[in-house]
C-alpha cells in the first residue's frame, strides 16, 4: 500500500484554514475590482517557446516542463513542448499582445492562479503557490499617474486585510541609475550593481560593500561608501519625503527625471487620501529583475520586518517586446500569497477560521426528515449556509460532529419544541442555549451572526 503523503514544496489546507485562505483571496480580489481592474485567467501550461523568452533568469531555471506518457516515448532531442508557467508577467506579455486589438488600452487586470517553480524544498519556500497579481498595460505609452495608483491599491488591500501596520517602500529606477551614471558605473554593471544593492536588507550593508569592493566589481572605496550612504536614505511621512529628495542635490537628466517621477507619485498619493504612515521613501529598493525600468515597490509589514517583502512590483517599457512590436510599456504589483498566508500563520497573525457553515440542522428521528429538509432550505433562502443532517444520530454525537467542524449554530427540533411549534438553538461559540418560533428562526440567527462579526472586527 502506498504511503498517502502530499509532494514537497506545496501548501495543502484543512477546511478551516482554507476558509481562512480563501477569504484572503476574496478581500484582495474585491478590493482589486474596487479599482476598475478586470479578471483574467490564462493556462497553467504555455508553449515551451513562448515561457522561455530569455535565457540564463535564476527564475527560468526553475521551469517545471509538462510531458505526456505518450510524448515520452517518442521524445527526441529538445525541450518538450509545454511548460508550467512560473509567475503571471510572462503569461500575460503574451495574453496582450495575442489579443492586443480587441482589448481596451490601457489594459487593467488583476490575475490570481497558482504558479510553478522547481523551488529547493525547506520551509516557508513553495513549489506551487498562488499570485495575486495587477498590472496596467498602456498602447506606445502610459502616464506616470497610473504609477501613483498602485501603491493606492495596495494600502486599500492590505488595509481590508487587516494583518497589522505595514509600509510600502517607493524607489525609482531612473533615480537610481542617474545616480549611478554620476559615480562612473555605466552598462552591465550598472545592473550588477543594481541586484548587489537589492540585497542590502537581506546581507547587510558590510557583505555588500565587501562584494562592490572585491573582485568583479572593484569598485573604489569612495565609491561605495557614496553608494551606501545613498541607500541608507529612509523618509518618515509626506514632507520628510520631499525634503530627503531634495537634499539630493542635482544630477544628471535621467536622475532628475527619476526624482520628478517620484515628487509625482508622492503628491499623488496625498491626494487619494493614503495615509502618509502607509508610504516612505527607500533609496536601498531596486527589484533585481532587470525589466524594471521606472517606480519599484516593496511592502513590509512593520511589527514583522522578518517576513520580508509582501507585495511588490514596479514600471516595465515594454512588456511583450518578444512576442509583438507594438510598444506596450506597463506598471504592476504581485502579492505572493501561498508565501504570505504561511508565514502569517506561523506568526501567530491569522488563525484557523470559523466554519463557511452556519448552522447545522439536527436530526433526531427519520420521521422528522422532510421537515428538517424543509427548515433548512428557509434558512438558506434567508441568506444562511445551512448543513443538514440526513441519518439520525444521539444529538450529543451531533453537537461534537458541529464543534469539530467549526459550526457555531446548532439546530435542534425534538418532539417538545415541535409541539410548541419553536426550535432550540446551541450557539457553540457562546456556550448558550436558546429558543426561537421557527417563523423568526431565520432572522434570529441573521441578527446573532452579524452582531457577532461586529465583535470580531471591532476586536482586530
Amino acid at each position: 500500500m502506498i504511503k498517502p503523503r502530499t509532494p514537497p514544496g506545496v501548501m495543502e489546507l484543512l477546511p478551516r484554514d482554507q476558509i481562512a485562505f480563501q477569504r484572503m483571496l476574496d478581500t484582495i480580489r474585491l478590493t482589486f475590482e474596487r479599482f476598475g481592474f478586470l479578471p483574467v485567467e490564462t493556462p497553467v501550461m504555455e508553449l515551451s517557446e513562448v515561457l522561455l523568452t530569455k535565457s540564463g533568469g535564476e527564475t527560468e531555471r526553475q521551469v517545471y516542463f509538462v510531458q505526456s506518457t505518450g510524448a515520452l516515448e517518442k521524445s527526441g532531442e529538445g525541450l518538450p513542448e509545454l511548460a508550467l508557467r512560473f509567475d503571471l508577467t510572462v503569461p500575460l506579455a503574451r495574453y496582450v499582445a495575442e489579443h492586443e486589438h480587441e482589448l481596451a488600452f490601457p489594459f487593467r487586470r488583476y490575475q490570481m492562479q497558482r504558479v510553478y517553480r522547481g523551488e529547493r524544498a525547506q520551509r516557508g519556500r513553495f513549489r506551487e503557490f498562488y499570485q495575486c497579481d495587477i498590472d496596467v498595460i498602456g498602447k506606445d505609452a502610459l502616464s506616470i499617474r497610473h504609477d501613483a495608483e498602485i501603491p493606492a491599491v495596495i494600502g486599500a488591500v492590505f488595509e481590508a486585510l487587516a494583518i497589522g501596520d505595514f509600509t510600502i517602500q517607493l524607489n525609482h529606477r531612473k533615480l537610481l541609475r542617474g545616480y549611478f551614471e554620476g559615480l562612473g558605473i555605466e552598462g552591465e554593471r550598472q545592473a550588477a550593481v543594481l541586484r548587489e544593492i537589492d540585497k542590502l536588507d537581506k546581507r547587510g550593508q558590510e557583505a555588500v560593500a565587501a562584494t562592490l569592493e572585491g573582485e568583479g566589481f572593484g569598485l573604489a572605496a569612495e565609491t561605495v561608501a557614496k553608494l551606501m550612504a545613498f541607500s541608507q536614505v529612509r523618509s518618515r511621512g509626506h514632507e520628510d519625503a520631499l525634503a530627503k529628495l531634495a537634499a539630493l542635490g542635482p544630477g544628471s537628466v535621467l536622475f532628475e527625471e527619476g526624482r520628478d517621477e517620484l515628487r509625482e507619485v508622492l503628491q499623488r498619493l496625498k491626494a487619494m487620501g493614503v495615509a502618509e504612515s502607509r508610504y516612505a521613501v527607500n533609496l536601498s529598493i531596486a527589484r533585481g529583475l532587470d525589466y524594471y525600468t521606472g517606480m519599484v515597490y516593496e511592502t513590509t509589514l512593520d511589527a514583522h520586518p522578518q517576513i520580508g517583502s509582501i507585495c511588490s512590483g514596479g514600471r516595465y517599457d515594454n512588456l511583450a517586446s518578444h512576442y509583438t512590436k507594438s510598444k506596450l510599456p506597463g506598471v504592476g504589483i504581485s502579492i505572493g500569497l501561498t508565501r504570505l498566508f504561511w508565514q502569517l500563520r506561523e506568526a501567530g497573525i491569522v488563525a484557523t477560521a470559523e466554519s463557511s457553515v452556519d448552522a447545522l440542522v439536527t436530526l433526531l428521528d427519520d420521521a422528522d426528515l422532510d421537515h428538517a429538509l424543509a427548515l433548512s432550505q428557509q434558512l438558506r433562502a434567508a441568506g444562511l449556509n445551512v448543513e443538514t443532517q440526513l441519518e439520525p444520530r444521539k444529538l450529543a454525537k451531533q453537537l461534537q460532529y458541529a464543534d469539530r467542524a467549526g459550526i457555531r449554530f446548532v439546530v435542534i427540533r425534538g418532539g417538545d419544541e415541535a409541539a410548541r411549534g419553536v426550535v432550540a438553538v446551541k450557539d457553540l461559540r457562546r456556550g448558550e442555549q436558546f429558543e426561537a418560533a421557527e417563523a423568526d428562526l431565520a432572522r434570529t440567527l441573521l441578527v446573532e451572526r452579524e452582531q457577532w462579526r461586529a465583535v470580531g472586527s471591532s476586536s482586530n
